[in-house]
């Protein structure tokens, strides 16, 4: 109780921001430094003063508090750090930092420093920081995903992008034809995803909802019984009162329910079990079974269009048979070319009572999709379509009526025109959808991944395991155990708590060796078990689960647009409403010749007039122009390489992290666990003072215990073994700083201990004798690195740390050279490893002893040069480099900092997938300029030929449904030339330089 009330008063003194809480006042560690503007008065409470004071007093106008979020303090000296750095800011009036809460509240003049400055100096001294306003700003900005039925080309995504966009509180909207997808981030104080929705459909589309992005945890269940209002009043109070429950939402006519809760506190087991007694077992809950929205939709697509192409079929047939080839059998043509009234023949009505269902039954979608398209001022694909077969339909209307109601006039109809394009756009639609449904294969083999059931072991009291369950796996809840037999799948992130074996986790992270698991390891939920039975505890499950973090992240690679797609979108705005215009000039134009007998009256057809000639060439233009292959070109491509990428452990954010790798010249590599393996061990220690050498490792591992840098971690891992008892309390480290690049200073038992490299030292005053001196150089010449620990202001010995590099790291950088990529080293280390380092794996140009700000200099004067620079880290050190470097690759057992600020993820670590990064960009690029060009010389050379150009000299002439044809097999071939990535092959690389093998497509 004591312990709660401590808490309330802490929460009630930072939660209150300036309204802090009169009966408690943070004190702070250590004096305060105001430098105030000139002429404000001190605002109340000295140097020494407490913070309610400094905010309650004086001219509040012109001071500010600010509240920060603190991570990675872990005792009272990390506390004093942050405090002592925000102190000697200029403008500073007061500060206090709880390390138990992790903020850090301040007291502050605008006019001299802000919050972004106050942050950095937190984040100097090794801590992260955040302003709390921004992180509940953050907590209210989602990520919400439509799926958007009726786009048929860039036209359409444009528009929609364009209202999403304008939409208040929207900042960022990105839609994808490829997918049929939008993508938007949005502020939900300002819009909700209803209205987001509303606003889609203004545009003339329908929108399904595929996340909101407020549920993280989400669960649909089916309610088996008879349900009345009573009851389901019941069963949601009962469920609301579970911790955790977050929203609950009846459905009762589908008995469905769903739920949104915290995975820490309930979950899908616990529901099931509160419905069941809340009814006393006349109502039972289950998953309910129901498709993803999207793949529902896909699959009712494809099936609407291949019905709609199979029906065109059966009334298109017999109109092409009639008008082209049952002209060419006498008996035959002798029977259609009967006249039933006047002039018109069996032929004419036939084809026109045939074409008719084609032209308005089955092409409605084309009607309905061009009214939506003309109604919000963007003309699209299907208003095209529908201009070229109206116009060729109601003139052989008009034809066959005049035909009719005239004793000599001679009718020419173009019913075959207009059903057989039909006819053709449905089936090129078909192949289409079909084609793009196999670009995302890459997310639907991830998402199958999972097992269907788990075996939940169940235990008593004691914690012995008493029995086991078989469940369906998406029941399972934190900290449930479940047994993984060999030959099973894990069925969710978590850790070995029993067993051991061998996992095979390359349907992950790529990994072909199956990775040992004992007692303390973690295992990712879809790997599959090898051999031995092992108990694990879940950790991440659902939505938090490491395979489905892939997915989404995966999702929104294919959803992110690349810059070169920026061409497409400004052709795409001006193209249609140009084809119209051209498709209007062709035909007054050939009209016009026609009339005025500008050529030879034996260039034209006796049987076609003027008009019906320009009709023909009209429609032509009109079908043959248009732009989905443009759409398609760069989208598909991306789906399709993001996916590859993920399958070989290669995680590509987005089109602009693939479109920046492929132009990439120059690599920047970390050393540190990078190009060596990362795990650090203390190969030799020279004791330069008269003490034991386990009270030497004592003050060492003391002071950087609380450091993360793996060498810190070496030293502290050697000091256990010192520690045969198995004792691992370290004296207390008090006024611990951690130099970033050097090392840590501390006070241990009463001592003053420093514990880094030479700079470390003589900045701090210490002299290094000359034995210490010749110790580093030799230890430099090793590739080893020389870490110097002094006590009490005097070097009492030096200790060794290898780090061996990466046993491919020479073929890499090998293979990097022959793809005219250079290779650049940056490390903190010193220059003698780093040089050794250097020579080893066969890299020239080197950069040592370089802090975290100077390697992300570095990548910016690289960048002045002109080259296009790669960084390649794992750690937070790397951090500001991955995300100043065109492309930031970060290795992926590296830092959750450095994967954030990367643009490609290397999952397995290894320093193959730079080159697979690189060479899959280069290829899905090639892939993108070869659609370009396909689709813009398609109609480069098309639409001059559907236009007539080649008549006069040779009489041919491009009929409306070949053009129709063409245009459906333009969309269809430059998404099947994407879909041809999907069989990428990685380089080989192994043994030497020479066995490199070239990846071939």
């Amino acid at each position: 109780m004591v312990a709660t009330t401590r808490r309330a008063l802490f929460l009630s003194c930072f939660h209150g921001g300036s309204e802090m809480s009169p009966r408690l006042s943070l004190r702070p560690r250590y004096p305060s430094m105001p430098r105030r503007p000139k002429g404000v008065a001190a605002a109340g409470g000295g140097g020494n003063g407490d913070l309610e004071a400094a905010v309650g007093t004086g001219d509040d106008e012109e001071e500010k508090v600010a509240v920060f979020s603190v991570s990675g303090m872990t005792c009272a000296a990390c506390a004093g750090s942050v405090e002592k750095a925000v102190k000697r800011l200029p403008g500073i009036h007061d500060a206090a930092v709880d390390v138990l809460w992790g903020r850090a509240q301040v007291v502050f003049y605008p006019a001299f420093v802000s919050e972004n400055k106050i942050t950095e100096a937190i984040e100097d001294v090794g801590f992260e920081a955040k302003l709390i306003d921004e992180e509940v700003k953050e907590k209210n900005i989602l990520l919400c995903r439509l799926h958007i039925k009726g786009m048929a080309c860039k036209y359409c995504t444009s528009t929609v992008e364009f209202a999403l966009q304008a939409s208040p509180g929207v900042q960022r909207a990105s839609v994808a034809l490829a997918t049929e997808e939008a993508e938007i981030r949005y502020d939900r104080r300002i819009i909700s995803a209803s209205q987001l929705i509303q606003a889609v459909e203004e545009t003339g589309f329908e929108a399904l909802l595929v996340t909101a992005g407020e549920d993280q945890s989400r669960i649909d269940l089916k309610m088996d019984g008879v349900l009345d209002e009573r009851l389901i009043m019941i069963l949601k109070s009962s469920i609301q009162a579970l911790p955790g429950v977050e929203n609950v939402k009846f459905n009762s006519e589908l008995h469905k329910v769903t739920v949104s809760y915290n995975p820490d506190h309930t979950g899908p087991r616990d529901l099931i079990e509160v419905i069941k007694a809340a009814t006393f077992g006349h109502v039972n809950a289950s998953i309910y079974l129901e498709a993803d929205g999207r793949d529902q939709h896909r699959y009712g697509e494809i099936k609407q269009y291949r019905q709609s192409f199979l029906w065109s079929l059966i009334f298109t047939i017999p109109v092409f048979l009639t008008s082209m080839v049952f002209m060419y059998i006498p008996w035959l043509k002798d029977g259609l070319e009967k006249k039933v009234v006047n002039m018109m023949s069996i032929g004419e009505l036939l084809r026109w009572i045939l074409s008719t269902p084609v032209q308005f039954v089955i092409g409605r979608k084309f009607y309905t999709g061009a009214y939506k398209a003309m109604c919000r001022g963007s003309p699209n694909m299907d208003v095209l379509i529908a201009l070229g077969t109206n116009t060729a339909y109601l003139y052989s209307v008009y034809s066959v009526l005049r035909a009719a109601t005239s004793g000599n006039y001679m009718s020419t109809d173009f019913f075959e025109t207009s059903s057989m394009l039909i006819s053709f756009i449905l089936l090129g639609k078909y192949l289409e959808i079909l084609a793009k449904g196999k670009t995302s294969e890459a997310i639907a083999k991830l998402m199958d991944l999972a097992p269907e059931t788990a075996t939940l072991l169940v235990y008593d009291y004691e914690g012995n395991v008493v029995g086991e369950k078989e469940i369906d796996s998406r029941l399972i809840q934190k900290n449930d155990v479940i047994k993984v037999v060999p030959g099973g799948k894990v069925a969710s992130d978590g850790f070995v708590i029993w067993g051991q074996s061998h996992v095979n986790e390359s349907m992950i992270t790529g990994e072909s060796q199956p990775v040992a698991k004992r007692k303390g390891d973690t295992v990712i939920g879809g790997t599959v078990n090898e051999n031995g039975v092992l108990h694990v505890r879940a950790t991440f499950v659902g939505s938090e689960s490491a395979l489905a973090q892939i997915v989404r992240l995966v999702e929104s690679a294919q959803m992110a647009k690349a810059p070169v797609q920026k061409f497409a979108d400004h052709i795409s705005r001006v193209f249609v409403p140009l084809v119209i215009l051209l498709s209007m000039v062709t035909w007054l134009a050939w009209f016009v010749a026609g009339r005025l007998h500008s050529y030879p009256q034996s260039w034209i057809p006796r049987f076609m007039d003027s008009f019906q000639l320009a009709l023909q060439f009209g429609i032509s233009v009109m079908v043959i122009a248009c732009p989905c292959a443009l759409g398609l070109a760069t989208p598909t491509a991306v789906m399709v390489a993001t996916g590859v990428g993920a399958s070989h452990g290669v995680l590509i954010k987005g089109g602009q992290a693939l479109e920046s790798a492929q132009k990439v010249d120059c690599i920047v590599f970390d050393k540190t666990g990078t190009l060596t393996i990362g795990k650090p061990v203390v190969v030799d220690t020279r004791l330069l003072k008269n003490m034991v050498l386990r009270e030497f490792y004592d003050y060492a591992a003391a002071a950087e215990v609380n450091s993360e840098h793996p060498l810190a971690k070496a030293i502290v891992e050697h000091a256990k073994k010192l520690r045969p008892e198995g004792n691992h309390m370290w004296p207390e480290a008090r006024e611990f700083i951690s130099v970033t690049g050097q090392g840590v200073k501390a006070e241990v038992s009463g001592k003053s201990v420093i514990v880094g490299n030479k700079g470390l030292m003589l900045s701090s005053g210490i002299g290094i004798p000359l034995e210490a001196s010749e110790i580093l150089v030799e230890e430099e010449g090793k590739a080893r690195t020389g870490i110097i620990v002094a006590v009490d202001r005097e070097v009492a010995g030096v200790i060794s740390v290898s780090d061996p590099t990466k046993p491919n790291a020479l073929q890499v950088i090998s293979y990097l050279k022959s793809m005219n990529v250079e290779s650049i080293m940056v490390t903190g280390d010193n220059w003698g490893t780093a040089n050794a380092i250097g020579r080893e794996v066969g890299i020239e140009k080197i950069i040592a002893e370089a802090k975290p700000e100077q390697k992300a200099e570095r990548v910016k004067e690289l960048q002045l040069s002109g080259r296009t620079v790669a960084m390649v880290g794992d750690g937070i050190n790397d951090s500001p480099a991955l995300v100043s470097a065109d492309v930031g690759l970060a290795i992926g057992a590296g830092t959750d900092v450095a994967i954030e600020a990367a643009d490609i993820v290397l999952m397995k670590s290894n320093l193959e997938d730079v080159v697979t990064a690189i060479d899959l960009s280069r290829k899905a690029f090639f892939r993108i300029r070869m659609n370009y060009v396909w689709a813009l010389g398609y109609n480069v050379v098309g639409i001059p030929i559907a236009a007539g150009v080649l008549f006069p000299s040779t009489g041919f002439r491009l009929p409306p449904w070949v053009a129709g044809a063409a245009m459906a097999a333009s969309s269809v071939s430059v998404v099947c030339w994407s879909l041809l990535l999907r069989y990428y092959k990685a380089p080989k690389i192994a043994g030497t330089a020479k066995e490199i093998g070239i990846t071939t497509l």
